[in-house]
């Protein structure tokens, strides 16, 4: 009975854990079936989502390449506009410079054309031997001009002609450049007439004179033209009486006449009239002014430019007007230098002084001693 209850209790044990190893192994394999089905949904869900990567990468592949292939195209496009503008251009410019060739050589021409009508170095060097000129115009051709006539008077015979004295003036026309220089070719026009035609020798009646025929020249225009010149017209004669004096005469319009005499130190003025040589509201007749001036004193005629001329002050864009009255100072510090030392003195400081800046206007200024 021991032995059958043993057994009975074994067997029971026994089945017992059979039972629940069988329990166990089916827990165990519904877990593991359940990890695979897990595993398997995971595995799935990782597809269904590399499929969607895939999908949208190469959707944003596809978006990327048409962007690109659009900016490829309209960089093309931009390209050949571009191009085609680029061509353009070039033939405009080649146009353009064909043109300002054409319009430098007219301009170089005039130039050659203005030269011919202002005195020559070699009739400067023999009425004027103790003289210098220094003459800047801003462009090409200039609104500025100087002048130059003998005074003649007819000897015994008929060949014979002695020189009374001289006649010079710097003038300063209405503009500059090509303007300026058509409106000079009248004016100087109107100066040699006076003399040459009309015989006059004082400096006043010859810009009445000149006055009259550049207004009746302008005058001809259906348009109403006001141009014309500043002036200081200059007669110098020897004194009957010494050959150490000189009579000068002197007549402006609007530009004075200086002087330095030989021992003194600063500048003596005569006055110009404030008029034109032009049109003109309140016009009225020029008056001569007369000095007389000894060997040895130096006398001044210029436009305006050398004074107008800005610069001198680097740290400022637009530099400072020199003024007559920095003007009046450098000739005086150079007026006991030989006379063409000084007209190299004027040029170095004028150079200096205006630095980098653009000049201004036509420049002309002569000096003579006598």
């Amino acid at each position: 009975m021991y032995d059958t209850l043993f057994n009975i209790a074994k067997t029971k044990a026994i089945a017992e854990t059979r039972t629940k190893y069988q329990a166990e192994k089916i827990e165990n394999e519904n877990n593991l079936l359940k990890q695979k089905e897990e595993i398997q949904e995971a595995k799935l869900e990782n597809e269904k989502l590399t499929r969607y990567g895939l999908v949208v990468g190469l959707g944003l592949i596809v978006l990327f390449a048409l962007f690109v292939m659009n900016r490829f195209m309209a960089s093309q496009k931009q390209k050949k506009i571009i191009q085609e503008q680029k061509t353009q251009v070039d033939t405009a410019f080649t146009i353009l410079e064909a043109k300002n060739n054409e319009i430098l050589d007219s301009i170089n021409y005039a130039k050659r054309i203005q030269a011919a009508i202002l005195p020559s170095k070699s009739m400067i060097e023999k009425y004027l031997p103790d003289s210098f000129v220094f003459y800047r115009p801003k462009d090409i051709v200039a609104g500025d001009f100087y002048w130059l006539e003998p005074i003649q008077d007819i000897g015994l015979g008929e060949s014979e002609t002695k020189d009374m004295g001289v006649l010079f003036a710097v003038a300063d026309c209405t503009g500059h450049g090509v303007p300026g220089a058509m409106v000079s070719v009248v004016c100087n026009n109107g100066l040699n007439r006076s003399v040459r035609e009309h015989g006059l020798t004082d400096p006043a009646d010859i810009l009445d004179k000149t006055r009259e025929i550049v207004i009746k020249e302008f005058g001809k225009s259906e348009d109403e033209v006001k141009d014309g010149m500043d002036i200081a017209l200059v007669n110098i004669e020897k004194s009957m009486e010494s050959q150490e004096e000189f009579n000068v005469s002197f007549a402006g319009a609007n530009n004075p006449l200086w002087i330095i005499r030989k021992d003194e130190y600063e500048v003596e003025e005569i006055k110009a009239d404030k008029q034109p040589i032009g049109k003109f509201a309140h016009h009225k007749p020029f008056t001569s002014k007369k000095v007389k001036l000894a060997k040895g004193d130096t006398i001044y005629v210029f436009s305006d430019g050398f004074a107008d001329q800005f610069g001198g002050e680097p740290k400022k864009p637009a530099g400072k007007k020199l003024k007559s009255k920095n003007f009046k100072n450098l000739l005086i510090s150079v007026k006991d230098l030989p006379i063409h030392e000084q007209r190299e003195k004027l040029e170095n400081f004028f150079e200096n002084w205006m630095g980098d800046l653009e000049q201004l206007d036509d420049v002309c200024v002569i000096g003579v001693r006598l």
